[in-house]
């Protein structure tokens, strides 16, 4: 956000939320984007590559802390231990997280990866330096939804494992990340189709850090869709052949931890660099055929906005 983009925002959140309220709003979008600025001068946290593993499986915006809220519920994750089991991710949106994980200097270890993914920012990636890209948000979206849920991105994960023989492989869901399947809570930058400012949503996080609506009611809904990932990492782990398998994530969700909410890009904050580490295995018991087929589909330009709209992304 440029300094004038911020004076325009103050202007209009004064407008509509009034001096102290919008006051408040202003000091923190200001303070969010020094933050920012500091991270791209100054950042820290590892590729995935530095690590060893043979399938990594990322959830999509999971704290450690909400994994250990439903940890014992899983025989993958039982014990997890929210202090010891994290690892210091290079990145703390998901665009930065493929440009300091699938950079040049990674340009061997790529080449021998099949990157499974329904996050819409690959779009930024060049598929030729993949051993496999397979873009699933570009063909399994579900538009009632407003995401991508995460059965197609199993299904063509198992798939990849299934008919491809590549050193390494991974699954990128989009969940815990909004749109919460519970339906609660309107988590996207939204406009009617005449593109009303007046009708603009105010992205979740934003909605929780100003009182709008009842933060342990969001952390439910939250939570919710971590339950709904993990229901499709155990159907995946059943599915294919893996010595090394890593239940990870990209970045966290900051919750007001040193003043940041939601996942702003190079911002150097704890509580979105710090993201679970689990380390597991699986075996492919032949049990579940998938069903979605993968399908080339060009998706414009347009309408790849509007995909990342509804996940919060202005």
């Amino acid at each position: 956000m440029t300094l004038a983009d911020w004076i325009a925002e103050t202007r209009e959140n004064v407008r509509r939320h009034g001096i102290a309220a919008g006051g408040r709003m202003a000091a923190l979008n200001f303070w969010e984007g020094v933050l920012v600025r500091a991270g791209q001068r100054w950042n820290f946290g590892e590729s995935v590559y530095e690590r060893d593993w043979d399938v990594l499986v990322v959830a999509d915006a999971c704290r450690p802390d909400l994994l250990a809220d439903v940890a014992d519920e899983y025989e993958f994750t039982r014990g997890y231990d929210p202090a010891a089991d994290v690892f210091t991710s290079a990145a703390s949106m998901s665009s930065e997280w493929m440009e300091k994980n699938f950079g040049a200097e990674r340009a061997d270890e790529v080449a021998r990866t099949a990157y499974v993914t329904g996050n819409p920012f690959s779009r930024d990636l060049d598929a030729d330096r993949f051993a496999l890209l397979d873009e699933v948000w570009r063909y399994g979206w579900d538009d009632e939804f407003g995401g991508i849920p995460p059965r197609p991105v199993t299904d063509r994960a198992i798939a990849t494992a299934r008919e491809g023989d590549y050193d390494r492989l991974i699954v990128h869901y989009m969940q815990p990340h909004v749109p919460f399947r519970s339906g609660e809570f309107d988590t996207g930058h939204t406009f009617d189709e005449i593109g009303d400012p007046e009708d603009h949503e105010k992205y979740v996080w934003y909605r929780v850090r100003d009182g709008e609506v009842d933060r342990e009611a969001v952390w439910a809904a939250y939570r919710d869709n971590l339950r709904w990932v993990l229901d499709d990492v155990a159907l995946l782990r059943s599915n294919l052949d893996a010595d090394r398998v890593v239940l990870t994530a990209d970045h966290g969700n900051a919750l007001g931890e040193w003043g940041c909410w939601e996942h702003p890009p190079y911002a150097p904050v704890p509580a979105l660099k710090r993201v679970p580490w689990v380390e597991t295995t699986a075996t492919d018991d032949g049990g579940y055929d998938p069903s979605t087929e993968r399908r080339d589909e060009r998706v414009a330009d347009d309408d790849i906005e509007q995909r990342l709209s509804a996940l919060g992304y202005k």
